[in-house]
């Protein structure tokens, strides 16, 4: 690996790569996000009464870690289509969750079907690559050459699923580890186990052997 590259995947990872930068560019801003917090429970019932506002903040809420679920499957490029697909599977399907309380891990085998069967489709793989494509993070980390983020997103592509969507959710999304236990449905010990077995795994991959980037990525010291 260059010299160049590993120095910036070190930097990355100390900072968390740009948290809440990439949220910003999933979620929607606005009056939802500056109402009181209501549970997702409460959301959830809602939606399921066909209130579409509810339904709107449960999409700002869950919008990044579904993101992260496609990113860690598919090229960048797609994950819009992605995210779309799945909550408009959501809201269709929203009457059979029996459970208000189960969305979250509810939504997130939902997004991993879609990301899933959209990894497998021929047109990805027939198609030729378009600027977009496996991580052209625009706005995130700047300057970052391409080929160092498409290098990066392959090494965490390339491990166990449970770590590399933590990890997408982590060092893309900028989300922490409680919102990520919120997210999917995780046990918050689960999440930081996780994160941090992903994250070893990871520097190991990329080789980086001098722990940069352990502390600030884990969530050991969140709350």
């Amino acid at each position: 690996m260059a010299a160049t590259s590993t120095t910036w995947t070190a930097a990355a990872l100390e900072l968390g790569v740009a948290t809440g930068q990439r949220r910003g560019a999933v979620s929607r801003s606005g009056p939802i996000e500056a109402s009181v917090e209501a549970s997702v429970e409460a959301l959830v019932v809602a939606a399921r009464g066909g209130d579409r506002a509810a339904f709107a903040r449960l999409y700002d809420r869950f919008a990044a870690a579904v993101h992260a679920v496609a990113l860690a499957r598919v090229a960048w490029s797609e994950c819009g289509d992605v995210v779309q697909d799945v909550f408009l599977q959501a809201w269709q399907r929203l009457p059979s969750l029996r459970e208000p309380a189960a969305f979250p891990g509810w939504l997130m085998a939902i997004a991993r079907h879609r990301a899933t069967d959209v990894a497998r489709a021929p047109r990805a793989a027939a198609r030729p690559p378009r600027p977009g494509d496996d991580g052209e993070l625009e706005g995130v980390v700047a300057p970052v050459p391409a080929a160092e983020v498409r290098e990066a997103l392959a090494a965490i592509r390339a491990l166990p699923e449970a770590y590399r969507e933590t990890l997408v959710m982590r060092l893309v999304e900028g989300l922490t580890g409680p919102e990520i236990a919120e997210r999917t449905g995780m046990q918050p010990g689960s999440v930081r186990v996780h994160l941090h077995r992903g994250m070893m795994l990871l520097r190991a991959r990329l080789g980086i052997t001098d722990g940069a980037g352990g502390g600030a990525v884990d969530g050991e010291g969140e709350p």
